[in-house]
């Protein structure tokens, strides 16, 4: 057991990340968490705890743990720790997390995740906007302090940074997929049923995830490698050395494919995209109301005001949609669910938290479009896997999103979303997620977590 896993808030792409790790290096880990309730208390106190639990072993070489966690705490509480090789991960960010206007920024958080990033050997963000969004705000957060400010925290900490996707364990879906988006499946790549399953030659394993491509972000490099240096002055949304998550599905099919590095842009190319328009036939879903997905957390950060504003104005122009609300719910729920629930009224296929993944996914594939409102998303795991599920993308022209999909999925006012919905009777076409699987991505988790600790401490 040589990998010390330490989650704080375990629950969410949190949890999900640790277990998939803890699967991956089965008896080399001992993981150690806390349940996701009360984050701002786990934030504060989570070190305290871990010192009397982490159990003492001289067979473990790396620490790798969430940015929930005070590292800098830990291991002066537990210097046997301190020796080891400190990786922090980061999810989201404190200096770039939207409060409500009611709140202000509690100090404390943002300043916990420089000091931790001042104790850790490695720091990796799962996205560029992540970790340009922190790098980059630690000159100003530290001029909240009234005076004998620390200078030049960002120098420091950015030789340690880099930018390793979150890895998203795909299964295999195609049992919940409606015929229309089997049939394109198999029309576009030549993918052949086997029941209910579905085979590819070349594409095994979790590497079928690349069959559903036809979305793109242009980019001279591969995503396969899932990994980037900081470089200091790096834009997030035009960056040489980042790979782009989304690759033409042409790349895997290039003997279907054009010269173009878009196929999405081509008409006569059509072929290659998820475009339902062009690929359905039978007057059942032709006919069949948009259906519309919303998989995010029940929180002001997701801005459901928006998303339910937006959907009302379809519903009092009279155009037929259905929705699938299926994000978590926390102890605090916006008065706007409850409202916006009785108003949609008959709209409302799905409404809530699905425990099951296989209802979660099934719901996934049985909708057409996947909207994100968010104010804040430094990565978006249940966008990525909406789109793996044949979801068009439609998201804010902020944030991570820029980093992910390309400009056509994107918006900027709630009225271009409005209007994009409202011209959905077109169908949409999908993207191309394989960049983001544990596949593509597990190599590099590996190297991560496989170097020898430091012999300086």
């Amino acid at each position: 057991m040589s990998v010390l896993l330490i989650e704080a808030f375990y629950g969410g792409s949190h949890k999900q990340l640790m277990d998939l790790l803890q699967e991956e290096l089965q008896e080399d880990c001992v993981l150690c968490t806390l349940p996701a309730k009360k984050w701002h208390w786990k934030a504060r106190t989570a070190a305290v705890y871990f010192m009397q639990t982490v159990p003492t072993s001289t067979n473990y070489r790396i620490l790798f743990a969430s940015s929930v966690l005070n590292l800098a705490e830990l291991v002066a509480l537990r210097p046997d720790l301190g020796k080891l090789k400190k990786v922090l991960y980061f999810h989201e960010n404190q200096l770039a997390y939207p409060v409500q206007k009611c709140q202000e920024r509690d100090f404390q958080y943002g300043y916990n995740q420089i000091l931790s990033c001042l104790v850790a050997d490695v720091v990796v963000f799962n996205s560029a906007f992540n970790m340009e969004s922190f790098l980059t705000s630690i000159g100003k957060f530290m001029k909240l302090i009234p005076d004998h400010r620390p200078k030049d925290l960002e120098k420091i900490i950015r030789p340690k940074c880099q930018v390793l996707y979150f890895p998203v364990r795909f299964p295999d879906v195609s049992r919940f997929m409606p015929e229309h988006k089997l049939a394109h499946l198999e029309k576009i790549i030549g993918v052949k049923r086997n029941g209910d399953a579905y085979q590819s030659e070349g594409l095994p394993g979790q590497q079928e995830s690349r069959a559903l491509g036809g979305l793109m972000k242009n980019s001279n490099v591969h995503f396969e490698s899932g990994l980037c240096e900081a470089q200091p002055g790096l834009c997030t949304t035009q960056h040489e050395g980042l790979p782009s998550p989304l690759t033409a599905l042409a790349r895997l099919n290039k003997s279907e494919a054009s010269e173009s590095t878009n196929p999405c842009q081509e008409e006569d190319k059509q072929h290659l995209t998820f475009n339902l328009c062009n690929i359905l036939s039978g007057r059942d879903y032709q006919q069949r109301p948009l259906h519309i997905a919303w998989p995010h957390r029940w929180e002001h950060d997701k801005d459901p005001e928006t998303f339910f504003k937006v959907l009302l104005k379809l519903k009092e122009k009279e155009l037929p949609f259905h929705v699938s609300v299926l994000g978590e719910a926390f102890t605090e729920i916006p008065d706007i669910f409850s409202e916006a629930k009785k108003a949609l009224g008959s709209s409302v296929l799905h409404w809530g938290y699905l425990p099951s993944k296989d209802d979660y996914f099934q719901a996934l594939c049985m909708a057409d479009v996947v909207i994100s409102t968010a104010k804040h998303e430094f990565f978006g795991v249940a966008m990525v896997e909406a789109v793996y599920c044949g979801c068009y993308p439609l998201c804010p022209k902020a944030l991570v999103y820029p980093e992910i999909f390309p400009a056509e999925y994107l918006y900027s006012t709630p009225e271009q979303l409005f209007k994009r919905l409202q011209n959905f009777c077109k169908r949409p076409d999908t993207g191309e997620t394989a960049g983001f699987s544990w596949a593509a991505l597990g190599g590099k988790f590996r190297s991560l977590l496989a170097a020898e600790p430091r012999e300086d401490l």
